[in-house]
């Protein structure tokens, strides 16, 4: 309520603002905040850096053009934000790939560590502080309106087992990166194992029922009475499995059987991964979710576009080498029709138990650890908002001068309700949360 119509209540029913604090969460009265829709949030991230003369649009504001690299966003170019000029600011050890990626999301600095980056940095470790994706998990599990079964979920794709400062992104606090499960089959697991263990259950029971049928007619009446009982159990547990089943809004998506974790298969992967993360969230299982392709300092080979050359390699090439420059801007555009997958998959998909649908619920961030892959500069990071749900003013390319990335972080925390006054490094706050609305 604001305070204009709080006033007016209190003048109308001859009370003083004394009393408010007291009244203002009775629901009869209606005098507290109107509950908040559905949120979501997920952050995709794809390594070393774009081709910046392919990917920001030369105009700002409304009226701007999609350059190469964004072409296939163009269907939600309306519910879109480029926001270039946003730059990550933190310091300290580390080199520019372990910075760019570890303190991504955590906006503050590496803790020290034995980790050796390139060139004359020093070592470092585990970035020092909680990433924006968690922080705004837990807000969301704090409450009892926002809570869900996991939290959060983190997918990759194609970042297989090496855990170090350049493959994590995600943090649960100072020291605790959080590992993407790159596996389509095990995220199935830890999201569905428990149904398929009631279906196995249920193929025991069903099966027992008619033997339990039979056993009744040869025995006595107390013999008879303790079957009944079983028999009541039975009946309980079925009850129980119906009601968890019924629980979920879409059943689980079926998995293409024997697609292994390697470098050839992953289109296939992350179509896999992408169809789990939106079942996830249409069964309200996370509202929190990050999708990690490969790594920073990713070496993925992109088979599939006739590029064998590996990316990271290829994003050290300078720009006067037009092959590599013409295989950059393919490899970043395939990327981009990754996300359009995602956002294309939740427009597609009514949001359950209101109006529209679980994209304009949702706020897809699209960003990367370097803004150029050759000068390794973390300034001008590629950051690409489509989707709904925070407020903002979408449909816009924005562009900044060098603002640091913790105001966005604050823009976001502060999109779902969560006040913070600063993130990360308090000193890369200043100026509050980015202007997005």
């Amino acid at each position: 309520m604001t305070p204009l119509r709080r006033r007016e209540f209190l003048r109308q029913a001859g009370l003083s603002a004394a009393v408010l604090p007291f009244i203002v969460g009775l629901p009869s009265l209606a005098l507290a905040a109107p509950a908040r829709p559905r949120q979501r949030l997920v952050v995709v991230f794809s390594p070393n850096g774009t081709i910046p003369t392919a990917f920001w649009p030369d105009a700002a504001g409304r009226d701007f053009a999609l350059k190469e690299i964004l072409a296939p966003l163009a269907p939600f170019k309306d519910r879109m934000l480029t926001l270039q000029g946003v730059s990550n600011k933190v310091r300290g050890d580390g080199d520019g790939h372990m910075r760019g990626m570890s303190c991504l999301l955590t906006g503050i600095e590496l803790l020290p560590g034995n980790i050796q980056g390139g060139g004359k940095s020093i070592p470092a470790g585990w970035a020092s502080g909680i990433s924006i994706d968690q922080e705004i998990k837990n807000f969301f599990q704090s409450r009892p309106e926002t809570r869900t079964r996991f939290g959060s979920l983190e997918f990759g794709v194609g970042v297989q087992d090496r855990a170090d400062p350049w493959t994590r992104m995600s943090y649960a606090g100072s020291g605790q990166p959080v590992a993407p499960i790159s596996d389509p089959y095990q995220m199935h697991g830890k999201l569905y194992g428990q149904l398929r263990d009631r279906e196995s259950l249920r193929s025991v029971l069903d099966p027992l029922k008619t033997e339990l049928a039979k056993v009744r007619t040869i025995i006595g009446s107390e013999d008879r009475r303790m079957l009944e009982a079983h028999e009541t159990l039975v009946r309980q547990l079925e009850r129980e499995i119906a009601e968890n089943e019924s629980a979920l809004r879409a059943r689980p998506p079926e998995l293409e059987p024997g697609v292994a974790d390697q470098n050839d298969n992953v289109p296939r992967l992350s179509r896999m991964q992408i169809d789990l993360l939106v079942n996830s969230f249409v069964n309200d299982m996370a509202r929190v979710a990050t999708l990690q392709y490969t790594k920073s300092v990713g070496g993925a080979r992109m088979n599939w576009l006739d590029i064998t050359d590996g990316h990271h390699g290829l994003s050290h090439e300078p720009d006067t080498d037009e092959s590599a420059q013409s295989k950059l801007i393919k490899i970043n555009t395939w990327f981009a029709g990754e996300v359009r997958y995602l956002a294309e998959r939740l427009a597609a998909t009514p949001e359950p138990g209101a109006t529209g649908s679980m994209l304009d619920h949702t706020m897809i961030v699209w960003t990367n650890e370097l803004g150029k892959g050759n000068s390794h500069t973390l300034d001008n990071i590629p950051f690409v908002l489509i989707g709904g749900g925070m407020g903002f003013d979408m449909g816009r390319a924005l562009k900044f001068d060098k603002v640091a990335h913790n105001r966005l972080h604050l823009a976001l925390a502060h999109g779902v309700g969560h006040r913070l006054p600063t993130f990360g490094k308090p000193s890369l706050c200043d100026g509050g949360p980015l202007a997005l609305g």
